[in-house]
């Protein structure tokens, strides 16, 4: 029997390749006279942004950017990287966002590893990207983000790229599994590990958190969260579809945050909970609540209920969510009931620690048994691992095609948490079961801590563990043998670390004692974290 529905094709009239370049293209229109960007006294419009964006697409089309270059960005939240988000796929190139807090050995590695063919950098950090670019052999081409009231020092510059006529097409890709962006993740290895984006992914994260969070039309968004993570949580193109403002502090230092806000009367922003805790703990804060109610969303290691509630103190509402580089960021949040209205401040802010329930953009979030197959009951107790299924996992790991199937399999994404499900459904994570620590919402690799550790003459011997830091969530515990005679100190060990590492991967404390091993000769982690609990207790 024939199938009338099948005859029914799709045509260029009915199915439109998804990618968030079509928000600003609408932006340009229904939002052309809203302010887009403020940096200081520096504003733009949407209009203005994307007419900006059309020039800078084609000026890298015109220094030889196409399909599937990657371009590079070293730089801080600037209104320039704002409109790379757009400008770069809709070149039809890749977006790489870095990491400004790395050292010059791990951004070359990811350079090369990415093969990528431009850098943007902003002047600021132009040193650490002559450091990494003087240890590869063929370095990519430099462009300058220049800074306010700072002079220029390099040739070619970001300005430059607006002398390009603007871009006269849609600027949308031929294919929505076209790959947008490469964001790196240390995850449990020594060397980053490349995640790759596609444009329908990127496309219904920003729709997905409009719902989720339940942001309005035309927000007022401070940018606090690094767009190098995670492409700042996908926050930047969901701007577009509301019409919203991202005001650009001076800095994330409390006082320039809370001046942000009140000049600009900012309505929402996304931050790890270290930068939460400096807000509710500074002494600039203000004495009485924010008006509007600031809605915030953290990520990272569960914020400790007491920030919540002097958070909320403050007028803030606070949404913690969870996900990984390789969800494009969020993909669960702990959505607020009505019935929590009724409970105490502190239950209230337990509750909101929680990881929750999946955003509307996925299809699933599960906590399975990896033993049985199937989910854990909802009993609060009985730990499974959290797999995740929807449009944003990612297409996989960039040139690693047997780390690419390790983690997706059985129709899931697993993401090496592991959690329980409360009898409401909301899950919540109690340890990972890989071996990451979360410092200030950075993932921090114990494999590559650990290998500069070796590094050190004096060192026999060493493992690294998380441990509860009051500032940072999380911060790296070396436990360290030293070798027969050998005399260094912590401070010593720290000094060293500090000299290879970027500061978040710095162990903050240093126990010297005689470390586990199985009868092989493996390291018992279970027994260092087991160590830390215990000197943790009163």
């Amino acid at each position: 029997m024939q199938n009338h529905f099948d005859a029914l094709p799709a045509n260029m009239a009915n199915h439109v390749a998804l990618s968030p370049v079509s928000f600003l293209n609408r932006a340009a229109s229904v939002h052309a006279d809203v302010t887009a960007t403020v940096q200081g006294s520096t504003r733009r419009t949407w209009a203005e942004v994307a007419d900006r964006v059309r020039r800078v697409a084609a000026g890298l089309g015109a220094r030889g950017i196409s399909r599937g270059d990657t371009v590079s960005v070293l730089a801080a939240n600037l209104p320039e990287l704002m409109e790379l988000h757009f400008a770069v796929p809709m070149s039809g190139a890749v977006l790489s966002a870095l990491n400004t807090r790395l050292e010059a050995e791990t951004i070359a590695f990811i350079l090369e590893h990415s093969d990528s063919k431009v850098l943007l950098v902003s002047t600021d950090l132009l040193p650490l990207a002559q450091q990494a670019m003087a240890q590869m052999q063929a370095p990519p081409a430099v462009i300058e983000i220049a800074l306010p009231d700072r002079e220029t020092v390099t040739g070619a510059r970001y300005d430059d790229l607006l002398d390009a006529d603007p871009v006269q097409n849609d600027g949308l890709p031929p294919d929505e599994w076209d790959a947008i962006a490469l964001n790196y993740t240390s995850g449990t290895s020594g060397r980053p590990k490349g995640v790759v984006y596609h444009h329908r992914g990127a496309y219904l994260m920003a729709l997905g958190t409009v719902a989720g969070w339940q942001v309005p039309q035309r927000p007022v968004y401070m940018s606090v969260v690094p767009m190098f993570h995670c492409n700042g949580w996908g926050h930047p193109w969901m701007m577009a579809i509301l019409g919203g403002t991202m005001v650009f502090p001076t800095s994330n230092a409390p006082a320039d945050l809370f001046a942000a806000i009140e000049a600009e009367r900012v309505t929402h922003f996304g931050a790890a909970p270290v930068v939460l805790q400096m807000l509710a703990e500074d002494p600039s804060a203000p004495s009485t609540p924010f008006d509007p109610v600031l809605q915030v969303m953290t990520a990272g290691a569960p914020p400790p209920p007491a920030i919540l509630e002097r958070m909320a103190a403050l007028g803030a509402e606070v949404m913690h969510v969870y996900g990984l580089t390789e969800t494009y960021g969020h993909i669960s949040q702990c959505l607020p009931q009505d019935n929590w209205a009724e409970l105490d401040a502190a239950e209230q802010a337990a509750r909101r620690a929680r990881q929750g329930v999946s955003f509307p953009m996925v299809e699933a979030v599960d906590v399975i048994d990896r033993e049985t197959g199937a989910p854990v009951p909802r009993d609060a107790a009985t730990q499974g691992e959290i797999a995740i299924r929807g449009n944003t996992v990612m297409k996989g790991y960039y040139k690693d095609t047997e780390a690419t199937a390790e983690a997706m399999q059985e129709g899931y994404f697993w993401s090496g948490d592991g959690a329980v499900v409360y009898p409401d459904g909301y899950i919540q994570i109690r340890d990972r079961l890989k071996d990451v620590i979360i410092s200030g919402g950075e993932n921090v690799s114990s494999v590559e801590v650990e290998a500069v550790l070796y590094r050190h003459p004096d060192i026999q011997t060493a493992a690294v563990v998380a441990r509860p830091d009051p500032k940072w969530g999380e911060a790296p515990c070396a436990f360290v043998e030293l070798r027969p005679g050998a005399s260094a100190t912590q401070a010593d060990i720290i000094a060293f670390c500090r000299s290879q590492l970027a500061g978040f991967k710095t162990p903050k404390s240093v126990i010297f004692e005689v470390i586990p091993k199985t009868s092989t000769g493996k390291i018992q982690k279970f027994q260092l974290r087991n160590r830390v609990k215990e000197m943790e207790r009163p």
